[in-house]
């Protein structure tokens, strides 16, 4: 016998109960709407500022009769692709490396610089199969767990040392993703799951609030 909550009585709780679901309601539409409207007004005023370094007679403002929001934009976007060709050839690449000694030769700048350029690189330079598939492993103790990817197979001198099949798992942190430790475990200490890896970040940058069920998504 399933219970169900009965249904307010009475001209006062029936409106309290309409006030409530509805404001409800409101809130878990608008928030998202409204979330996504001011993070895209954030972003194009900051970018139109780019246009701020231009000279003065080449600023849109002197020459178009009104402003066109987005040109910040358009020309992030054609000096990111300029950049881009430029680095990429012999001469950008030798370029690239001399200035790199440089910054690495500044004390506290090298560090930043070095932290800044690994994390972009590991972001846009992963392939999907470096994840390959989702596992749960007991971690930080025995007895708990965290969602781990397996990155590979882990060989050389760890293999001859543990005399066992290692697997290479990154263990992200939440809600960001992009750190998290390196673990080399056993294959039979980890706990294979069915959920792909696109719903394993869902759940770690929700922080659990989304959790995929791979039954009720069939």
């Amino acid at each position: 016998m399933i219970l169900r909550d009965a249904p307010p009585r009475g001209p006062l709780a029936r409106l309290k109960h309409f006030i409530k679901a509805n404001l409800l309601a409101g809130i878990l539409f608008l928030t998202p709407v409204l979330a996504t409207f001011f993070f895209l007004r954030f972003l194009f005023n900051w970018v139109d500022g780019i246009l701020k370094f231009l000279p003065a007679p080449l600023r849109p403002e002197n020459i178009l009769p009104f402003r066109i929001p987005g040109l910040g934009l358009i020309l992030l976007f054609l000096v990111v692709l300029t950049t881009g060709f430029l680095v990429r050839n012999y001469l950008g690449r030798k370029l690239v490396s001399i200035w790199d000694r440089v910054i690495e030769a500044i004390p506290l700048v090298n560090k930043l610089y070095l932290a800044v350029k690994q994390l972009v690189e590991t972001i846009f330079n992963r392939s999907p199969q470096d994840f390959q598939r989702v596992v749960l492993v007991e971690f930080p103790r025995e007895g708990s767990y965290a969602l781990g990817f397996v990155t590979g197979l882990a060989t050389g001198e760890t293999q001859r040392k543990t005399r066992q099949k290692v697997l290479n798992v990154f263990v992200p942190t939440t809600p960001n993703p992009t750190s998290g430790f390196f673990l080399m475990i056993p294959e039979q200490s980890v706990i294979p799951m069915e959920m792909g890896v696109e719903d394993a970040f869902k759940l770690l940058v929700s922080g659990g609030i989304i959790s995929p069920d791979k039954k009720n998504n069939q």
